[in-house]
Order: C-alpha cells, then sequence, then structure tokens
C-alpha cells in the first residue's frame, strides 16, 4: 500500500477523536504509512486519499453546519472520486431525505431516513423497545429480509470488500433512533434487527456507511476500518 491520507472530515459535528483515533489504530500494521488528519480545510480534502463523514446529534444540525462550513463542494468532489465512509448520521446524510426535521440530505444514494415506529412492540425477552436504540446488536452481511424473515439468515453469497474476514453476525455499538432505507435493497450491504430488518450498513460505488459506530465496537470496528484503507473500489 502506498503512502496515503484518510481525512476526517470537521465540520463541527461528530466524534472526531475516537474516529481518528481508531482509524489510526486500525492503520497498524499495514503495508505503507497512513497519515489521519481531522480537518475542516476544503483543500486538505480535496488532496486526500480517502474521506470518513462522521455524524453526531440531529439530522438538521449536521446538514446545516456542513452547509455553513463551506465544505459542501468538497465533499460532494470527494464523494465521486474517492472511497468515502459515513459514520451514524454521516451515513444518513449520504441519503436524500430524513423525516428528523424533514432535512434534505446530499442525495448520493437513493433513500429516505425514518424514525423507529416500536410503540406497544415486544422484545423477545418481554420489555419494551426503547427509541432510540443504544447498545449492543449483532449486523448481518447483506441485504435485508423481509419483516417475517428469520432473525438469523443464511449468510450473504457476495458480501461487500470492507467485511472481509468479519463474522458474520458480528457485534456493533449502536445509539439512534432514526435507520436508513435505502431505495434499491442491493444498497443494504449490511443488516440488523430491532422490531423488523433495517439497513445498518450501506454501500454505492465508492461509497460506504454505517449506522453503528465502528470507532464504539472493538475489535469488529477496528477489522472494518482497517478493510476500509486497503479498500480499491
Amino acid at each position: 500500500m502506498n503512502r496515503q491520507t484518510v481525512a476526517v472530515l470537521d465540520y463541527g459535528m461528530g466524534n472526531l477523536r475516537s474516529v481518528a483515533q481508531a482509524l489510526r489504530q486500525a492503520a497498524l500494521g499495514l503495508d505503507g504509512a497512513c497519515e489521519v488528519i481531522v480537518t475542516g480545510s476544503a483543500q486538505a480534502l480535496r488532496e486526500a486519499d480517502r474521506v470518513v463523514l462522521p455524524g453526531q446529534g440531529a439530522m438538521p444540525d449536521c446538514m446545516a453546519e456542513l452547509e455553513r462550513s463551506g465544505l459542501l463542494p468538497a465533499l460532494r468532489h470527494a464523494a465521486a472520486h474517492k472511497p468515502l465512509f459515513g459514520v451514524c448520521v454521516g451515513m444518513q446524510m449520504l441519503l436524500d431525505h430524513s423525516e428528523e426535521g424533514d432535512t434534505p440530505g446530499l442525495g448520493l444514494i437513493p433513500g429516505q431516513v425514518r424514525r423507529f415506529r416500536l410503540e406497544g412492540q415486544r422484545q423477545p425477552d418481554g420489555s419494551r423497545y426503547k427509541v432510540p436504540q443504544m447498545g449492543w446488536n449483532q449486523v448481518w452481511q447483506g441485504p435485508a429480509p423481509s419483516a417475517s424473515a428469520p432473525a438469523a439468515p443464511a449468510a450473504h453469497p457476495h458480501p461487500h470488500p470492507l467485511w472481509h474476514g468479519i463474522p458474520d453476525g458480528s457485534h456493533y455499538y449502536f445509539v439512534h433512533s432514526y435507520y436508513a432505507q435505502p431505495a434499491d435493497p442491493a444498497h443494504c450491504a449490511g443488516h440488523t434487527h430491532y422490531g423488523s430488518p433495517f439497513a445498518s450498513a450501506l454501500a454505492h460505488g465508492n461509497l460506504f456507511g454505517t449506522q453503528f459506530h465502528p470507532e464504539k465496537s472493538a475489535d469488529q470496528g477496528l477489522a472494518l476500518y482497517r478493510n476500509f484503507l486497503r479498500w480499491q473500489p
């Protein structure tokens, strides 16, 4: 691997330090040097080899801060030309629109962001589903099945390259009240069950995103970031 720069985009929203630290740890042991920078510079974003788009909090605030930052043109250029990883709200922003505050997204992956509606539903242990979903949950590689499908479907025959070496059904850490609903099921790279199956990872061309937080997900999160650093879409 040649020396590369990974830009974690700083537009005022997101857990930047922990994302950058996780990427640096994931880069250890890879052939060649990998420099991880946290930046609010459009020029640095254009010059980077890879981009990570974090997001934390409410999507209306994230989109407003991104527009105010002046980084939107550079981000769109990056999304068209280099590997980009969206994290949590950073993934939701890749879609067309969110129900949260009736907010337009970046429109890079066709689809909508929906709120969990789990009133009256109970988990297998009899407890009520809580919104937001907070804590560890399994991620199954590939598109989500129908709501009536079993909770542990068979492995997808062609998982996305970012799942390389990661066991199907691995646990990741979630904190969210809204979830992605891609227009094309083929753009669902991973799914999770919470009341019903939902897309917990998206992929489209050089774009990848996760609803969960890899930087808070121990070894399997680091493995996902490591695969991102190796990925040649």
